[in-house]
Parts: C-alpha cells; sequence; structure tokens
C-alpha cells in the first residue's frame, strides 16, 4: 500500500484565499462537503486537534500519524516542527513501520536525502559515493529528524540518498526536481507522472512520500507557489493512483490545516482529509492517528477487531 503524505492541508470555505479553490485537485474538498469529485475514492474528514488548546503542529501531529498514538493529547500540547525527546521516546517504541517490520512486512521511503544530512542526523541509510552536500560543523548540531525519518529509523528502513534520485530509486520532495536543480543539486527533472513510476517501482508493502511544500506556501501566504505546489502534488498523486496495482491501496492524507487560509501564515483547527483508493473500505476516521491505524489495518488485519472490512 501507499502513503502520500502531503503536509499543511486542510479542509476550510471555499473562499477567495483558498488556493485550493484554483483548481480541481483531488485535496480541493471544502467545509461544505463541495469539492472534486473523487472517482472510485472515498474522502474522510479527521480532527486534528486532539481536544488540545492551540494550534495543531507538525512534530505532534505527524507522530500521531506515524505511531497511532495520540500525540498532542499524551503531552497535553502541540510540538512544532521537529520531535522532541518523548515524541522521539513515542516513535521509537510504536512506529507503525516498526511494528510492520515485527510482522516481516516490508517498508519504504520513497525521499531521497543528501548523505551527509542523514549521516548529521546518524540515521541509517542506503550506499552513497561522493559528495552531495557541505555541512558545517554548526550546522550538524543542529539539525534534526521529522517524524517520517525518525518512524522509518525505528523499523530498521535504511533511508535512500541522492545517489538513489539520480538512479530513478528514490523521489525528491518536490516531486520534479526543480527546486533542487535551483539549488544546484546535480539531480534529475521528471514530469510528476514519471516520479509516480519511479515510485511504483521502488515500492513495498508500506511505501510512503511525504510532500511539505504546500505548508511552506501557506506559511509565506503566496499564492502562486501554493498552487504551483498543489498542482505539482495533484498530477503527482492522480499517477499513482492510476499506476496502482489492482490490489493496492493509496491513502492521501495531511497532518493539519494551514495551506487552505492563506490570510493567516499559522496553522488552522480545520480538520483534514484524507483521501482513499483501493479496494479496501477503511474503519471509521476520527482523528489523524486513525492514518497510522488504518495502515496497519490494511497490512496487518489480524492485529484489529476493526480490520478485514472488505472490497468498498
Amino acid at each position: 500500500m501507499a502513503l502520500l503524505f502531503i503536509d499543511g492541508v486542510g479542509v476550510g470555505p471555499a473562499a477567495a484565499h483558498n488556493p485550493l479553490t484554483r483548481g480541481e485537485f483531488l485535496l480541493s474538498q471544502f467545509d461544505d462537503r463541495a469539492g472534486t469529485p473523487l472517482p472510485g475514492g472515498r474522502l474522510h474528514l479527521v480532527d486534528a486537534t486532539f481536544g488540545v488548546q492551540g494550534r495543531p503542529q507538525s512534530a505532534t501531529n505527524q507522530t500521531a500519524i506515524f505511531t497511532t498514538r495520540p500525540a498532542p493529547a499524551l503531552l497535553g500540547r502541540h510540538v512544532l516542527g521537529f520531535p522532541n525527546p518523548p515524541l522521539r521516546a513515542l516513535l521509537e517504541a510504536h512506529s507503525i513501520v516498526r511494528t510492520l517490520a515485527q510482522a516481516q512486512r516490508r517498508a519504504t521511503f520513497a525521499n531521497a536525502y543528501p548523505a551527509e544530512y542523514l549521516d548529521a542526523l546518524g540515521l541509517a541509510r542506503r550506499p552513497s559515493v561522493g559528495t552531495q552536500l557541505e555541512l558545517p560543523e554548526r550546522f550538524r548540531r543542529k539539525v534534526k529528524a521529522s517524524a517520517s525519518t525518525l518512524a522509518m529509523a525505528a523499523g530498521g528502513v535504511a533511508l535512500r540518498t541522492f545517489d538513489d534520485a539520480r538512479a530513478d530509486a528514490g523521489l525528491t520532495h518536490d516531486i520534479d526536481g526543480s527546486l533542487a536543480a535551483r539549488r544546484r543539486f546535480e539531480l534529475p527533472q521528471r514530469t510528476p507522472e514519471d516520479a509516480a513510476a519511479v515510485f511504483w517501482r521502488l515500492a513495498e508493502d508500506f511505501t510512503l512520500f511525504e510532500h511539505y511544500l504546500a505548508d511552506e506556501a501557506g506559511h509565506l501566504q503566496d499564492e502562486a507557489q501554493a498552487v504551483a505546489a498543489l498542482g505539482t502534488f495533484d498530477r503527482f498523486a492522480r499517477a499513482v493512483i492510476a499506476q496502482r496495482p489492482a490490489d493496492a491501496q493509496v491513502l492521501i492524507c495531511s497532518d493539519h490545516g494551514n495551506v487552505e487560509d492563506l490570510s493567516t501564515r499559522s496553522h488552522t483547527r480545520n480538520p483534514v482529509p484524507v483521501l482513499s483508493f483501493g479496494p479496501a473500505q477503511l474503519a471509521p476516521l476520527h482523528t489523524v492517528a486513525d492514518v497510522g491505524r488504518a495502515v496497519l489495518d490494511l497490512l496487518l488485519p489480524t492485529l484489529s477487531p476493526d480490520s478485514g472490512r472488505g472490497p468498498g
């Protein structure tokens, strides 16, 4: 199965400040239940707040997704950015990737990173030759790992490097390689459709891809950047769905709202969309933590009494 994660996309009104109204994206879903039809797909609206005051943040909500645990409620607050020690402990103990590995199910992360960055984080990686990124010592001490990379590390997954991206065995986070090229990395540029083909070639039982440019555009309140990021992701997601094996499930999810309201630089408390494409009918989803539970239900149905819903 595939999980396409996009940071910072909520479900809000179809207002002038919502760039999701600028195209018929799969994620163009609105709070009046109007939006882009999803042929063969289902929309689930899930809570991103966990009943905790304040605005949902990436560290806690991504930890919730990748552990099935209500991280904001457990900590009693939202934690922004990168996981702190309590969240890192949650990811180490309860990563869905670790659970899959213990059940002999294989997982992989499609995103590719500079080898030097992964080394600075102390994360296991696939082999790489040569220098891709110069990291001065003062920056090496400051880099922090995301919830997604920590979830993979907890399951013993070696992360992909830019060498993999050059060998059509990994993807840049911008999908088409255009941002990487502007930053002068020697990486291939490809269409979103070609990126989807790469995605399925490297796929395992569970395959994750992470995209965060929409969240960056939301913080910048940059409509042009938001529409561009959403458009590229949409082409990629549609191609992943179109190219999926008949028995594969594709989930698309976010962690919190942001880009759907460019009137503010901040995250929102809006619900977030979970889109599901494939033969399985998911059990009810209530919070973003249920995305991780859905992954385990689909791949390890004997673990959950709510799984095994069958085709639908």
